[in-house]
């Protein structure tokens, strides 16, 4: 089995509507060679989106990235992200480089800027265009942009996504932020599609998991999925949870399924700001 539905983004390239998460990856020396399996194996099932930061563990997250995917970097649509507090033109363009070292690579896919921040929109566009035009990333977007903040962006530019906080139990984008992702043709990129593992003890989550033989954390990342416009990307640190996270792409939840689990997790009928973790 292996991972083949996938999502357009603004520019027209294809990326697989199932990724992988790396927030907290890389931190521990001891645990190095496992997640680097879990990340070869996750490339082995199709799940060839890796998404990473500088952030993440002051850039470890990114070592580990580039060591997993060393000798495959063909297969791999990568993603990395940019503080905010370095989001100035030339911070940008410094900021990508450092990742680009930690990455062992000549080129990101897609950079984000990690939230919103101080620095001029604009300039930190600029910033990412200037990237775009030496080839040291092949687009950009934004990250944990509500919808206040798309439409603060300069008339005309077209981030790829936007990477979000959206799970069964982070409904608030229904309302208001994902209509404006479609509206733009940008898919959401849903990061902690399983809330941290805090869903799995949910009796809705178990119910319908019992029916389809499927496990409570394949049915929270199947809902996710249900949209066409949104790409999940969960970090799984080990082969069998690689493997649980890709199998399920081929669950499909019945109407009666979705509506158990808006009867457990209500989406809100008013607007709520964005949540960030």
């Amino acid at each position: 089995m292996t991972a083949t539905r996938t999502v357009a983004l603004p520019s027209g390239v294809l990326v697989p509507a199932l990724g992988q998460g790396t927030w907290h990856m890389g931190e521990d020396p001891a645990r190095r060679g496992e997640e680097m399996d879990a990340l070869r194996a996750g490339l082995d099932l199709g799940l060839t989106l890796i998404d990473t930061a500088e952030m993440y563990g002051d850039g470890a997250a990114e070592s580990l990235v580039g060591a997993a995917i060393s000798g495959r970097r063909d297969e791999v649509f990568l993603i990395s992200k940019v503080l905010p507090s370095r989001a100035d033109h030339d911070g940008v363009r410094a900021a990508c480089h450092e990742s680009l070292s930690r990455l062992g690579t000549d080129h990101i896919d897609l950079y984000l800027l990690h939230w919103p921040g101080s620095v001029p929109l604009a300039e930190t566009i600029g910033g990412f265009d200037s990237l775009v035009g030496d080839g040291a990333i092949g687009s950009w977007g934004v990250s944990n942009f509500d919808v206040g903040d798309l439409a603060a962006l300069p008339s005309g530019a077209t981030p790829q996504t936007d990477q979000i906080l959206y799970n069964l139990s982070r409904r608030g984008p229904e309302v208001d932020l994902l209509p404006e992702c479609r509206r733009r043709s940008m898919p959401a990129m849903a990061y902690s599609p399983i809330e941290q593992g805090r869903l799995l003890g949910s009796t809705a989550l178990r119910e319908v998991a019992a029916a389809h033989r499927a496990t409570p954390a394949q049915v929270a990342l199947a809902w996710v999925l249900r949209d066409d416009a949104v790409i999940a990307i969960p970090k799984a640190a080990t082969r069998d949870h690689i493997r649980e996270n890709a199998a399920a792409l081929d669950l499909r939840l019945t109407a009666d399924d979705l509506a158990t689990l808006d009867r457990a997790f209500p989406a809100p009928d008013h607007k709520v700001p964005l949540d960030m973790l």
